[in-house]
């Protein structure tokens, strides 16, 4: 056992638990996932095992070095990528023995690490990043190449277990192609929290943090995914039976009742006539009473406590199911010529052109189209050339009228300086009355408590569903939707939930994301590829 916690339990201000009493090892060899929703815990967890953290109480034994790779880079702004991956002191010592300072600090420092500047060198360059230098400004960086360089960290140093926080965020298509590729072939035991689905087939067990606890899995993705269904059905049989149950309580009181009037008739009479005392009688009367009203009030407790959990599981169905309703109609004919470009480029400030190799693509209505490329390769540029944000410079780019709404993964539609309602408000299109579009909120699970909630106090999935509930404020669906990397940020119950909606979608749909399964269920059928 690389890792032990016991009783682990953290909270934030004021009484917000994120775990409580949490047990698990992690075992030698093992590549073991932590899912779970957005603000679960999952990323405070793994900072309180790579001791970045501690936990207000619980213990945690490493019995061998951990590495760690964060999920945000913004702490390290103020070094070179060599102090980040902590190689610094080793190479300062090299390059002063190699220019003649032969002090024995030095050789303390560097050790038997003689080679560490051509591992660098072949790491870098395994990893992609051989352009970027050793004393380089870690700030300067993109997120993908911060998340790689701390990948080619790992190797360089020697750790028995790696702890890795959503490594897929940042990174393209073929970096998460290499990153699949390094899981598979890696010995060490891995740990990683994460939402991709493809990432997550290749971990076995699945933890799940919810609910303050951790819930262990033993398989892959497509195991936790079968047994989290069999568990809802499982859910859905329970509450059919508490119900069935509370309405023969119901019954059964009913009938109670009834007999309760004919014996008190019998009573009365039979008091009338001296047989029966009134204090016997009055008894038997508030015993039976008792008795049902309680049968009747533990069912009642038992159904609603189902209900609840089962709402909060399915939350996100409803929201789909809205969605749904609200893209039924297709927004036009299939087959119009939406956008046609032909040898379309577009230039930097120095006049060089973006695509080596000029564009020339029809999205027709109806399509469903992926924009496909490496970080950098141009695809937000194009999103602006489309939706009229920037002007073609080189080429010739039609673009007939018809409207189009963009889905980004900053969700750039919500203005973070309003409040719930008034975000509501000022994309209501359709001009519904005040109550109305509180009710609208409320099916979108804003209740009356977060309507003067700040935007930007929103969590992610909190965001995606307003951005939703807007959408369906709209005067119609819209021709064209193009998502921007949809699925970055988001856990994977809001995952689903953005699958079905969009798959269901009849419009054009333009979508740039790495994640392949998402493309593949939403119905993605053609690729450009930049």
């Amino acid at each position: 056992m690389l890792l032990t916690a016991q009783h682990l339990h953290f909270q934030l201000p004021p009484n917000r638990v994120l775990f409580d009493d949490l047990h698990f090892t992690l075992d030698k060899n093992e590549h073991a996932a932590i899912t779970g929703d957005n603000g679960a815990g999952k990323s405070t967890l793994l900072k309180i095992l790579a001791g970045q953290l501690a936990p207000q109480s619980g213990t945690i034994v490493r019995s061998a070095p951990l590495y760690y790779v964060p999920q945000h880079f913004g702490q390290f702004n103020d070094r070179t990528v060599a102090q980040v991956l902590g190689i610094d002191a080793r190479i300062h010592a090299l390059q002063s023995i190699l220019a003649g300072d032969t002090q024995e600090a030095h050789f303390d420092a560097l050790g038997d690490d003689w080679d560490i500047m051509e591992r660098c060198e072949q790491l870098f360059a395994r990893w992609d990043i051989a352009h970027i230098p050793l004393t380089a400004p870690f700030s300067q960086l993109s997120g993908g190449e911060k998340t790689r360089a701390f990948l080619a960290g790992s190797d360089l140093t020697a750790p028995a277990a790696i702890l890795l926080d959503e490594p897929t965020n940042h990174l393209d298509k073929a970096a998460r192609s290499q990153l699949y590729d390094w899981v598979t072939r890696n010995s060490k035991s891995l740990l990683i929290v994460s939402h991709d689905r493809q990432l997550l087939e290749l971990c076995s067990p699945i933890w799940e943090l919810s609910n303050a606890r951790l819930q262990v899995y033993g398989g892959n993705y497509a195991f936790y995914e079968k047994k989290k269904a069999e568990e809802t059905a499982a859910l859905q049989q329970q509450i059919a039976h508490a119900e069935k149950s509370l309405k023969e309580a119901r019954a059964a009181q009913q009938q109670a009742a009834e007999r309760q009037q004919r014996e008190n008739s019998r009573g009365n009479k039979s008091r009338a006539e001296g047989n029966i005392p009134k204090i016997l009688m009055n008894g038997r009367r508030d015993q039976a009473a008792k008795t049902t009203a309680r049968t009747q009030e533990v069912h009642a407790e038992k159904v609603a406590g189902l209900q609840a959990t089962l709402d909060a599981a399915s939350a996100n169905d409803q929201v789909a199911r809205i969605m749904k309703g609200h893209f039924a109609t297709p927004p036009g004919h299939k087959g119009k010529i939406l956008v046609q470009a032909e040898a379309l480029n577009y230039a930097y400030a120095d006049g060089t052109p973006l695509w080596p190799q000029p564009l020339d693509f029809i999205i027709k209505s109806g399509d469903r189209l992926a924009i496909a490329g490496n970080n950098g390769s141009g695809k937000s540029t194009l999103i602006k050339l489309i939706t009229g944000q920037l002007p073609s410079q080189q080429g010739r780019l039609y673009v007939a009228p018809f409207s189009s709404l963009v889905l980004d993964q900053d969700y750039s539609s919500i203005d973070r300086s309003k409040t719930v309602r008034q975000q509501a408000a000022a994309n209501n299109d359709i001009k519904v009355d005040e109550g109305k579009l509180n009710t609208m909120l409320v099916r979108f699970l804003f209740g009356p408590d977060d309507w003067d909630k700040s935007c930007s106090a929103l969590s992610g999935g909190e965001t995606l569903r307003l951005a939703l509930c807007c959408m369906t404020l709209r005067s119609q669906s819209p021709d064209m939707i193009i998502l921007d990397e949809p699925t970055n940020n988001l856990d994977l119950t809001n995952i689903q939930m953005l699958t079905q909606i969009f798959a269901a979608y009849q419009g054009t749909l333009v979508v740039v994301s790495h994640d392949a399964r998402f493309l593949e269920e939403t119905g993605v059928t053609e690729t450009l590829q930049l």
